[in-house]
């Protein structure tokens, strides 16, 4: 009986009493802050793939927006206003096959959606 308390004083005793705690600070060098930025400058800047929802005047274009937010939450959805129109676009697609596999699920619950090819630029 008195190892059987011993154990479970040792045991308490190693459970509670050897747990470590500290703090973790991170330093970061400053070139890797700017390398960030840079990326997110460029592949803002990137061509990508993109999935035109449906176009109209403003309000629809909101309406239509949010409805893509509920049915497609992971994909980033805008709204761009293109003379007379606004478009609604979703996704940013670096490859035509991904463009292409969400461009089918995208259609069936907007059948008037169009894939967009990204602009050719020269460099």
């Amino acid at each position: 009986m008195k190892t059987a308390i011993l154990t479970v004083i040792l045991l308490v005793f190693f459970t509670f009493g050897m747990a470590q705690s500290g703090k973790i600070s991170v330093e970061q060098d400053e070139s890797i802050t700017r390398l960030l930025e840079v990326y997110k400058i460029s592949n803002s800047k990137s061509n990508f793939y993109t999935i035109q929802v449906g176009f109209g005047s403003y309000t629809k274009a909101e309406e239509l927006k949010q409805q893509v937010d509920i049915d497609f939450p992971n994909l980033k959805s805008k709204i761009i206003f293109d003379s007379p129109t606004y478009r609604v676009q979703t996704g940013q697609f670096k490859s035509k096959l991904e463009a292409e596999r969400k461009f089918r699920e995208v259609r069936i619950k907007f059948p008037e959606s169009l894939l967009l090819k990204p602009e050719k630029t020269t460099k």
